[in-house]
């Protein structure tokens, strides 16, 4: 397939034959396996706490959400998590969190970072999710171990990014973060919500080549869904769970066919409206599974929508479960492996 144009990707986020759209998704599984390999490669998310400065619209950690019962796991328990990820053979875990800019909080994370290195020997592939931060935060995490980073911008339209947020909340500044993560070194994602109130298809175009124009690595993205204690459920009208799902089927294809050789997720929203989400996910182009590996006692207070699913699985039924989903999808499992994207490795070469 040539390389697609922006009326090309409108016309296919507006198509509905399913004919058609089973085409453009196994295009998109065979240039996800041209480009970054045939294996699916899984990465242990650790949501270890969901204090938050942030007050985002859409979000069910926003620190205005009175009925959300707050939690930090500790030292001791990401440690734990982190171990079972290693002895599961999981090449890497995801660090995330609400997101909180301190001194103490920088520091606990730097000490984390160095003691997984060491009890892994440096084996384990380490990404965080920990929002924004000044650049000499980065650094420091950085420098303790970890490689990969995402901060997803939400939306790459700053009229609908100030919709979605308050008013001390800034698009630049969440762009500048991803430029400083960059320059650093890490392996930079970032990702967007699909099916919003308020965005255009024209919107979710302007996304994909948002990634392309900032070089990013790896894309997180997944379709919107609501959570009951956030402003944005007010102003929803004419929510259809099925219509988010295909966008975000075709977002992801689209994504691939257009980047290519970088890392794409397949995110658990898209399980939540399908049971086979995040495997079609993988169909579609897809090639990053992030089984959730948080104590069981805490999943069901780190909610950012409403009906997530796999809160009563241990980390092992989940690893299980995952599996067999993406082996009956006709993928492998780059068990031990960190997988990183091929597009890292191009654009590192670069800059040298």
């Amino acid at each position: 397939m040539a390389e697609l144009t922006r009326k090309e990707m409108l016309g296919w986020l507006s198509e509905k034959d399913p004919q058609k759209l089973e085409e453009l998704f196994r295009e998109a599984r065979a240039c996800a396996i041209r480009h970054v390999g045939p294996k699916v490669y899984f990465r242990g998310l650790i949501e270890f706490s969901n204090f938050c400065s942030k007050d985002c619209y859409y979000c069910g950690i926003r620190k205005s959400n009175r009925n959300l019962e707050r939690f930090s796991l500790t030292e001791a328990e990401i440690l734990e998590c982190a171990k079972a990820a290693y002895e599961m053979d999981y090449g890497s875990i995801v660090l995330q969190s609400g997101e909180r800019q301190d001194g103490v909080y920088a520091g606990f994370i730097e000490d984390i970072l160095r003691k997984i290195k060491k009890m892994t020997s440096g084996k384990l592939g380490i990404t965080l999710s920990l929002g924004e931060q000044a650049p000499e935060t980065y650094e420091r995490w950085f420098e303790a171990g970890a490689h990969r980073y995402l901060l997803r911008i939400e939306t790459s339209s700053p009229a609908l990014y100030q919709r979605l947020h308050p008013a001390d909340h800034s698009f630049e500044t969440r762009k500048r973060c991803l430029e400083a993560l960059c320059r650093i070194g890490y392996q930079v994602g970032t990702g967007v919500m699909i099916g919003l109130p308020f965005q255009t298809h024209e919107d979710l175009v302007g996304d994909i080549f948002f990634f392309k124009d900032q070089d990013i690595d790896m894309i997180g993205m997944g379709p919107y869904i609501a959570h009951a204690d956030t402003p944005l459920k007010a102003q929803i009208s004419d929510y259809d769970p099925s219509e988010n799902f295909r966008l975000g089927l075709v977002m992801v294809a689209l994504t691939r066919l257009f980047l290519k050789d970088v890392n794409i997720a397949a995110a658990t929203a898209l399980q939540t409206l399908d049971v086979q989400g995040r495997e079609k996910g993988v169909l579609a182009g897809a090639n990053v599974i992030m089984p959730n590996i948080t104590p069981t006692d805490y999943r069901k207070l780190y909610r950012l929508y409403d009906n997530k699913p796999c809160l009563d699985e241990n980390a092992r039924q989940c690893k299980n479960c995952l599996e067999q989903r993406i082996r009956a999808a006709g993928a492998k499992i780059g068990y031990g492996e960190w997988g990183d994207a091929p597009h890292f490795m191009r654009r590192k070469s670069a800059a040298v």
